[in-house]
């Protein structure tokens, strides 16, 4: 039998994807939402980072003939990424117990 194990999670990956849960949004939207726990210098190092792992999926935004400025990547999560964050949040919170309180 092959040992499976469970891919590690950061705190910055595990609020992304709580952020992204209700809808698509970009980097700096993140940032933003996040209430300054998210750092412009870093969310599109973290967002690379869940996407190589299979955490989030990526696409450019559409945009009107002529818009100016670059489109912009928005970023939802996957199946997968939420399954990896729900089960650090079992985990989290079984190692939480106090020993009383686990028998």
């Amino acid at each position: 039998m092959t040992e499976q194990r469970l891919p590690s999670i950061s705190s910055s990956e595990s609020l992304v994807l709580d952020l992204l849960e209700s809808s698509e949004r970009y980097g700096l939207e993140l940032v933003d939402a996040s209430g300054g726990r998210l750092k412009r210098g870093s969310i599109y190092v973290t967002l690379g980072r869940m996407e190589a792992k299979g955490f989030v999926a990526s696409r450019q935004e559409d945009r009107p003939a002529g818009a100016i400025g670059l489109p912009r990547r928005l970023y939802r999560p996957t199946p997968y990424g939420l399954k990896v964050r729900d089960a650090y949040r079992l985990l989290r919170d079984a190692l939480a117990l106090k020993p009383a309180e686990a028998q």
